[in-house]
């Protein structure tokens, strides 16, 4: 049986960038500043700024951004480093 992925830890890194641990032990450094400029969407604009960005939270072992989940990923993406 696989093991279900979830994030366990998340840290700020600077800029775009946050540090997530998974419960696997795996750690990795994404950058969410791409996603962020080629995926342009008013509801994802206030999260270039570093100032906002750095507000997300882990729930249910997910990375998220707004209070109603505004930005969250399959978990999938951020494991591979892969957000498109």
């Amino acid at each position: 049986m696989a093991m279900k992925l979830y994030i366990v830890k998340a840290q700020y890194r600077g800029g775009l960038r946050v540090e997530l641990t998974f419960n696997d032990n795996f750690s990795r450094i994404v950058d969410f500043s791409p996603f962020l400029k080629n995926h342009p969407h008013p509801q994802y604009d206030k999260y270039q700024d570093p100032k906002h960005f750095q507000e997300f939270e882990i729930e249910y072992g997910n990375i998220v951004w707004g209070k109603d989940w505004d930005l969250v990923f399959p978990i999938q993406s951020p494991y591979s480093g892969n957000l498109e």
